[in-house]
């Protein structure tokens, strides 16, 4: 490893529990149709605005032990969890991704990040997140072939119509919406990055991981019906973080033409 690739990993780890910082305020503020690049931060019990010192990601709800400095209120192990969970996103890419594509897998794993958690809070996949996914998918694309731009760009378009296709048959059928606008919008996002081919591995990791979830649920609180509703995004951003790193399943490559 040379002495510029060593400073990028650090730097990458670095930044991560900053990011987290960020994505935090995006979590929390973006469903509320608040601005998550304005304001200042405050305890959301006392609303005393924030110092540089409560700032300090992990490490000020560590030495302030889960409470504010201001009124004592109990700070949410939410904060720690989402910079923690950041610094996974890019230990990981750095073990598994080379190079220079490490920082454009680790922007893809912190959006991915944003938007599971937001969906699985508020049933709710925004478009000023999934937009710039696309661009972005698109973008990296380009820079590790432009050959493969094509197939990216058939991804993005089978996956979100794909699954409009899917959300409309079922109204028809049943009634009522099966699966949201933004889980189709999210899914063309994902075919950005892992082109049409990745897009049916995508779907597998997908419906695991949302019934894992389901079950998981049902053991704790026994509130599981044919009825409840589920968010698929969080599930969509497992494979698709899964497939980008690691490629389809060879077995459902090969039922393909």
């Amino acid at each position: 490893m040379t002495a510029d690739v060593t400073v990028e990993v650090v730097l990458l780890l670095l930044m991560a529990p900053f990011v987290g910082s960020f994505l935090g305020s995006v979590v929390l503020r973006l469903p509320q149709g608040r601005s998550f690049l304005l304001g200042r931060s405050s305890c959301p019990q006392c609303a005393h605005v924030l110092a540089a010192r409560d700032l300090v990601p992990i490490a000020s709800w560590l030495t302030q032990r889960a409470h504010c400095r201001y009124c004592g209120g109990e700070i949410a192990l939410f904060y720690p969890a989402i910079e923690i969970g950041a610094l996974v996103v890019a230990a990981w890419s750095l073990m598994v991704v080379p190079g220079w594509m490490a920082p454009g897998a680790c922007a893809f794993g912190w959006m991915l990040l944003a938007l599971a958690i937001i969906d699985q809070r508020h049933f709710l996949l925004p478009d000023v997140i999934v937009v710039p996914l696309a661009a972005l998918g698109l973008a990296v694309t380009w820079l590790i072939d432009p050959a493969l731009v094509p197939g990216h760009l058939i991804g993005l378009l089978a996956g979100c119509l794909g699954m409009l296709a899917i959300n409309r048959t079922y109204r028809m059928l049943r009634g009522h919406d099966g699966l949201g606008d933004g889980d189709a919008k999210l899914l063309g996002a994902i075919g950005a990055w892992v082109g049409w081919q990745g897009l049916p591995t995508v779907l597998v990791y997908a419906a695991v991981a949302g019934l894992l979830v389901s079950l998981i649920r049902d053991r704790h609180r026994r509130d599981l019906r044919l009825e409840t509703a589920v968010p698929f995004g969080p599930g969509l951003c497992v494979g698709a973080w899964l497939v980008w790193l690691y490629g389809p399943l060879e077995l459902i490559q090969g039922l393909g033409p």
